[in-house]
């Protein structure tokens, strides 16, 4: 069972520094790209797949937010479902961890590659490369020790808002004129794919709230954990719901579904074409800009994150303990920096923005339902929002899991399946050999 490190991390950050990680981690693929994808597939009624997403979102933040509370140790629900529940269960949580992430990074790297392609009026057949050049360089980054400092973090998030802001402004006086033409049928009907199309959409909507585990995951660095990290992951998710749904309506509003999901490279870049169609040229420059930067800020976060989680999994023995080696230097976990690396290069590389996010979608959802999971296990005395909200988060996730492409599922519950297998069966194999020698 992972076991809380001997010294605890400086605990300075309040509400607003949390938020402002939170928002740091949410407030970039999920907007940038995610959004183009889910209208792709469910037409104007996205716009109530992202309200829903982030009703589903909320149930989970509040469980995270208890559970991270009450068991203040970084990890997230890798240690949650080590402590309440059984330790395949940890496991699986923290496997299914770094495939959603892994996943959200390759897409992260695919849409800075996308923008940047745009900002430069290259051809986007480019992408996939320049993606998993950007993988290749920051892996290179992160083993030289980079880490991503509070700063820059505010910086980025500054460009971003502005970016966002700034299409919003501009854009939704328009859409507003156009509502009627563009933005109807907004319920699921057969027309926009019906309810099976609405639900993916949600799902795939989901994964852009995720970020906000990132506040989760601070319960050694915040002041008071207990109250100021349920407030932070609230007044987080709220700002971002509201951001998503106006960006929604004014890029959808403009455009219409089929023009905003279906044009040359959307997938990847929607919002530079809905700025485009606006016939706003600066416009469209800030929001290429806006994005390059949020990208290569995900981008490098996920990198430094997952490769820490692979190290805190190999400490454990959940993962060969070559990845639990630090560099000579002490500066980066090396052997698991250049593994994530190679991985989310290779995802990158497929070039398919709707695989990569439809993947982590599936794989996330089942991290949160074990969340929730070990919300409900959690003593009465320790719980600060009622059971129901446990129930409905789990309930939710398992539900929507499984409206991404049958393909997608069954290669994750196949992930799932292998990684338990290398949990429970290798190390025997490995014993029984031992002692036959």
């Amino acid at each position: 069972m992972p076991r809380a490190p001997s010294q605890q991390l400086k605990r300075n950050l309040g509400i607003g520094g949390a938020t402002m990680m939170g928002l740091g981690s949410m407030v970039g693929t999920g907007v940038f790209v995610s959004i183009g994808v889910a209208a792709g597939v469910a037409g104007p009624a996205v716009i109530l797949a992202i309200a829903l997403a982030a009703l589903i979102a909320t149930c989970n933040a509040l469980s995270s937010a208890q559970l991270a509370a009450s068991h203040a140790v970084s990890g997230g629900t890798y240690e949650y479902g080590y402590r309440y529940l059984t330790p395949s269960l940890g496991f699986t949580a923290g496997w299914m961890f770094l495939c959603a992430k892994t996943a959200s990074a390759a897409t992260a790297a695919l849409g800075f590659g996308g923008y940047l392609l745009r900002l430069l009026g290259a051809d986007l057949q480019l992408m996939p490369w320049l993606a998993a050049g950007a993988v290749a360089l920051f892996t290179v980054l992160v083993l030289t020790g980079i880490r991503r400092s509070s700063g820059l973090n505010i910086l980025i998030v500054s460009i971003t808002l502005l970016a966002l802001g700034s299409f919003i402004v501009f854009g939704l006086p328009g859409a507003i004129d156009r509502s009627s033409a563009n933005l109807v049928p907004i319920l699921p009907v057969e027309e926009n794919g019906g309810v099976s199309a609405f639900l993916y959409a949600t799902a795939l909507m989901f994964v852009a709230y995720t970020g906000y585990a990132r506040i989760a995951t601070l319960g050694e660095e915040v002041t008071n954990p207990r109250r100021t990290i349920p407030r932070a992951i609230i007044v987080t998710l709220a700002v971002t719901a509201i951001l998503y749904i106006l960006i929604a309506i004014v890029a959808i509003g403009s455009l219409g579904a089929e023009r905003f999901a279906n044009a040359p490279g959307a997938q990847a870049t929607p919002l530079e074409l809905a700025a485009r169609a606006m016939e706003a040229p600066l416009l469209a420059l800030l929001v290429s800009v806006g994005a390059v930067t949020a990208m290569l800020g995900v981008l490098l976060n996920l990198i430094i994150g997952l490769s820490r989680v692979v190290l805190a999994m190999g400490r454990q023995g959940d993962l060969p303990p070559l990845f639990a080696r630090l560099s000579r230097e002490g500066t980066a976990p090396a052997a698991a920096v250049i593994a994530v690396g190679v991985v989310v290069a290779g995802l990158a590389s497929i070039g398919s923005v709707e695989t990569t996010w439809a993947f982590s979608a599936f794989t996330v959802l089942i991290y949160y339902a074990i969340t929730n999971l070990a919300a409900l296990r959690l003593p009465r005395e320790q719980r600060l929002f009622p059971a129901w909200v446990a129930v409905a988060g789990l309930l939710a996730c398992l539900f929507l899991a499984f409206w991404v492409p049958v393909t997608i599922w069954a290669v994750g519950l196949a992930l799932i399946l292998l990684g338990l297998m290398w949990k429970h069966v290798v190390p025997r194999l490995w014993s029984s050999s031992n002692r036959g020698e």
